[in-house]
């Protein structure tokens, strides 16, 4: 992990690595506008005054680090504006933020976000379906977390995989609630000593969704508190480029030991569903200069009630209407509109085939040419 990449007028940009230091300092120090996607999960300001026991009296293992304490809240609010600062800086006009937080901190979070200049695109709420009880029994279980989407700037054209999260859900719109588990089991990761290696360790299944839905392979992400590093993973897997900043030594190691495990899929794994519109613009004229379809070719309407023939600059003609193949299959169809590539079909060896098949055969070599 030591790619670097050289951006025009620029100093290189240290891709795939883990930074040492203090986030804000070392986000300073990198080019402007360089970053695709920012996903932050900064310390949460918990403000524990204590140590918190189980009704057996047993001590619940709890974040009580020095990096999540803080003197104040005006303290964590300079802290807050100051990172936001050097992240805006760093994001692409079109690069977007995503912003975790639980009640102690996401509320002042928000406003800074909006203070700074971002866009607030979305709250997302992370709803656990396995989330540590409340031991006190004081308060309801803390259930969830919310996580702000923001875009760089209004009307910043973002990136947004609708079609791919849509996939995801099995068919239907994803919704501003996720409900995924906690981090368990095998994914949890552990140190020298068995104990957690990070007492916020996120699931990759909650990456995963982020990333799919608001990144491209080949894009950069950065995360500013990259702990054990499960954005660096998860970016990893999915052919984007990460860059993670981590002042703490132990985490940085824990790492650096599981990106070194981590395998990028295959290319057509990384593939997703895209819209109609995001897909690459084919003329229908494309197919005659090609030899696709040729000049006096007949096509047929797909109820058969029609049949035009193709001319030479890529129009069609038939019964005393000539257009393109949205125009006359409209006017044939005494409709406002129509579809052309779905609508006429042409014929090979006795068969009747959508000419779409053929457009889709261009997008298919247009996304096999390399970048």
């Amino acid at each position: 992990m030591d790619t670097m990449t050289k951006k025009k007028g620029a100093d290189a940009l240290p891709l795939n690595r883990i930074l040492a230091g203090d986030c804000i300092e070392v986000m300073n120090s990198l080019p402007e506008g360089s970053v695709d996607l920012i996903f932050a999960d900064p310390p949460y300001n918990l403000q524990l005054k204590g140590d918190l026991h189980r009704p057996d009296n047993s001590k619940v293992d709890a974040v009580d680090d020095a990096w999540d304490r803080f003197a104040s809240f005006e303290t964590y609010d300079r802290f807050t504006e100051a990172w936001l600062k050097a992240a805006r800086r760093l994001l692409k006009p079109n690069g977007a933020i995503w912003v975790i937080g639980s009640y102690h901190n996401i509320f002042r979070v928000g406003a800074a976000l909006q203070n700074e200049g971002f866009w607030i695109l979305n709250d997302v709420v992370w709803r656990k379906s396995n989330p540590m009880p409340n031991f006190r029994g004081k308060r309801f279980t803390n259930a969830h977390e919310t996580m702000i989407w923001a875009s760089r700037d209004e009307g910043a054209k973002y990136t947004f995989n609708y079609e791919a999260l849509k996939s995801l859900n099995e068919g239907i719109q994803m919704r501003s609630d996720w409900v995924l588990p906690i981090c368990t089991g095998h994914e949890r990761l552990k140190d020298d000593k068995g104990d957690k290696a990070h007492p916020t360790q996120k699931p990759e299944g909650l990456l995963h969704r982020v990333l799919v839905g608001s990144t491209n392979p080949g894009d950069v992400v950065l995360d500013p508190f990259f702990g054990t590093g499960t954005t660096g993973a998860v970016a990893k897997m999915l052919g984007r480029d990460f860059i993670g900043i981590e002042r703490d030594a132990g985490y940085r190691a824990v790492a650096e030991k599981r990106l070194e495990n981590i395998r990028k899929y295959d290319r057509e794994a990384l593939q997703v569903s895209t819209s109609k519109r995001a897909e690459p613009r084919v003329p229908f004229g494309q197919l005659i200069e090609r030899g696709m379809l040729r000049p006096g070719e007949e096509l047929t309407s797909m109820n058969k009630r029609y049949k035009v023939k193709i001319r030479a600059d890529g129009t069609l003609v038939g019964n005393d209407v000539k257009g393109s193949i949205h125009q006359v299959g409209a006017h044939l169809e005494g409709a406002p509109s129509c579809n052309g590539w779905t609508y006429w079909c042409f014929k090979r060896e006795g068969k009747t085939i959508p000419i779409d098949v053929l457009r889709q055969q261009i997008r298919a070599e247009m996304g096999d040419r390399p970048n």
